[in-house]
């Protein structure tokens, strides 16, 4: 079953990024519980799981940005798309993404976009395969203070 997460996923969630990049479950703080109410509340972010028997095994991000070209109308970006090792091959990433599809169609966008770092072949037909294109756009990204704690980061002005 696919579906947007909601507010007791938290721990399902947490364990399938350890197959995304992370290393461990982040610790429980403020900073993530107020992170985790965000996510939930905010209506242009999507958090999509997949469920198998009641377990989280893929999910995707998918945020809704406005924007004041091609006729006022928003984009969406996907990201963190990932599914437990033992469940891949089944579809589910592909639910997901067609999902995330749909809420960006009912909300306007004019597209679509995300970003991998992965460079192995089987990850990039999958994208390709789900109707995303690697030669539209070139990415840049840049890393900020990823050395530094998220207790060390000081609050919003």
């Amino acid at each position: 079953m696919v579906r947007e997460a909601r507010p007791e996923d938290l721990d399902g969630i947490l364990e399938l990024y350890l197959y995304l990049h992370e290393d461990s479950v982040p610790e429980r703080s403020e900073h993530l519980a107020h992170t985790w109410r965000q996510i939930i509340e905010e209506e242009d972010h999507h958090l999509i799981v997949s469920e198998v028997a009641g377990r989280i095994v893929s999910s995707c991000v998918c945020v809704i940005i406005p924007n004041l070209t091609r006729d006022v109308r928003p984009y969406a970006f996907i990201e963190n798309v990932v599914t437990h090792r033992d469940f891949r091959g089944r579809g589910l990433a592909s639910e997901c993404l067609e999902y995330a599809r749909r809420i960006a169609r009912r909300r306007n966008c004019y597209k679509m976009m995300l970003l991998t770092g992965s460079r192995e072949k089987e990850t990039l037909d999958f994208y390709q395969n789900a109707g995303y294109s690697s030669t539209d756009k070139t990415a840049f990204v840049q890393w900020l203070d990823m050395d530094r704690r998220q207790g060390d980061i000081p609050p919003s002005p």
